[in-house]
């Protein structure tokens, strides 16, 4: 918004000299950090004395590590709500919104932040944590992906190409995989994309199972999916990198920056230990949040690596119901994986922080793919 205030014919253009410096995106991207990070560091003091005052607390797994049961009684739930209001604000002041990608992730951000929303809601109102059922929860995931991601095709902001990391030149093209394949195939990259969707919104959300845990490595995956927007956004770099280019997606890089700032706002609140979960709210919404910006920039399959954590939390739970059905025997004291190592005797915040070093080497080699070709 503020770009077309202070950009020639905005009504502020000539209000003082340097205006024009929000023409760059660099300079508004640093702007949205700081934004994001103000606003929720000052709203969440208030808004969780709001929650303790109606009660709106985390309802404990009763199966869970005994140690939740005494520590984290009575924190408050539902700090998404903050940190999503954050980002959208970030986003909305410092974002060029004539541009569909911003409107796609935010679309995204608040349809899932609705379902994780209930889902919290109804866990405190009837005192169970299970909330929102599961089909109902997946269904109202797979509709408004699914809807998003057809109006970006449909709408041509969105080729049904699937682009190979570590391969130069080498694409899964979902409308032609063979001479004379119907066009109707595309709508299979569609389906894809719903799958990556629920799927990274999921494993955010079991992973979200310590103070801190998920969004130390949801900020990494969404600073590295800003880094990677801003170069499939500049044609040059495109280029150069031998990459697909996108044309107006590098202003996802400042929606990806406002989730890193409202994370730091958040996750100086969550920290062990915590004084506010971000609830399902947070997590479901952030899960799809990464995927759509995954699938926009067209390095979906490089999600695998960035948000490894989530991977690796969403197997581990796999690996656990599959054995036990089948073999009557667990493979972890418990799942997710992160239970297990509480389990091992691990303090909580060793498991955060070593959960957050991995992340950022998964980065660091996700980002190295990008020459790697």
């Amino acid at each position: 918004m503020l770009y077309w205030l202070f950009i020639d014919p905005g009504p502020f253009a000539d209000l003082a000299p340097g205006t024009g410096v929000f023409r760059y995106i660099t300079f508004r991207t640093a702007w949205s950090v700081i934004t994001a990070l103000m606003l929720t560091y000052i709203a969440f003091p208030p808004y969780i004395a709001w929650l303790k005052q109606r009660k709106v607390d985390q309802i404990i797994r009763a199966d869970g590590p005994a140690s939740h049961a005494i520590n984290k009684v009575g924190t408050p739930t539902m700090g998404g709500v903050a940190l999503l209001g954050g980002v959208a604000v970030a986003t909305f002041l410092w974002a060029r919104l004539d541009t569909p990608y911003p409107w796609m992730v935010l679309m995204v951000m608040f349809g899932y932040g609705i379902i994780g929303f209930i889902d919290d809601w109804r866990k405190v109102m009837y005192q169970d944590t299970k909330g929102l059922s599961g089909r109902y929860k997946i269904l109202g995931q797979v509709t408004i992906g699914g809807g998003v991601l057809a109006w970006a095709y449909l709408g041509g902001h969105l080729s049904p190409d699937l682009d190979l990391p570590f391969f130069k030149e080498t694409t899964v093209h979902f409308d032609a995989l063979w001479v004379g394949a119907p066009t109707w195939l595309a709508w299979l990259y569609v389906a894809f994309g719903v799958f990556m969707m629920v799927g990274t919104s999921n494993g955010v959300n079991l992973t979200d199972g310590l103070d801190g845990l998920a969004i130390g490595p949801v900020m990494t995956s969404a600073g590295t999916y800003g880094v990677i927007a801003y170069v499939v956004g500049n044609a040059k770099f495109a280029e150069y990198l031998g990459i697909t280019y996108v044309a107006g997606v590098g202003e996802l890089l400042i929606v990806a920056m406002a989730i890193v700032g409202a994370g730091l706002g958040f996750l100086w609140y969550n920290a062990y230990p915590a004084q506010i979960f971000m609830g399902d709210v947070g997590s479901l919404s952030l899960g799809g949040t990464l995927a759509i910006l995954a699938i926009l920039t067209k390095h979906e399959v490089l999600l695998v690596l960035v948000g490894g954590i989530f991977v690796l939390e969403t197997l581990s739970v796999i690996a656990q119901v599959t054995s036990f059905k089948t073999t009557g025997k667990r493979v972890l004291l418990m799942a997710p994986i992160h239970h297990h190592y509480e389990k091992k005797g691990w303090s909580e915040p060793k498991i955060i922080v070593r959960f957050w070093i991995i992340s950022i080497i998964l980065a660091l080699v996700a980002l190295s793919t990008l020459k790697l070709r």
